[in-house]
């Protein structure tokens, strides 16, 4: 259950950077990114293994590049459910998505969760 909060507080602090460094990406409060951090976790969890398989064919023709427009379609749908947080844009969304990643990836290292 720790490692579990741990991770929702690293993703909704690398929510908050995001937002910070990139204007496509807005977040107007502790509560708005706290909720988004964990509609994110969900519809990265149920929705983007279904886009994955079926985008497999394009995503290997572009040696999986095609990954970053999927993460940026999740955060765009993860915007358009929670109120406070909005991502302008299509490509504001892919951009989001991949300064998102390397913030995530960057704090669960400094915090080592993964272990």
């Amino acid at each position: 259950m720790n490692k579990f909060i741990a991770r929702w507080i690293v993703s909704t602090l690398a929510l908050f950077l995001t937002a910070s460094l990139l204007q496509s990406v807005e977040v107007t409060g502790i509560a708005a990114a706290l909720i988004a951090a964990a509609v994110l976790g969900i519809v990265n969890m149920f929705l983007k293994p279904l886009a994955l398989i079926l985008t497999l064919p394009l995503n290997i023709l572009t040696l999986g590049l095609f990954t970053l427009v999927i993460n940026g379609f999740m955060l765009y749908i993860a915007s358009a459910l929670v109120p406070g947080f909005a991502v302008t844009g299509f490509w504001g969304a892919v951009g989001g998505a991949l300064v998102l990643s390397v913030f995530n990836m960057i704090l669960n290292g400094i915090f080592d969760i993964e272990k």
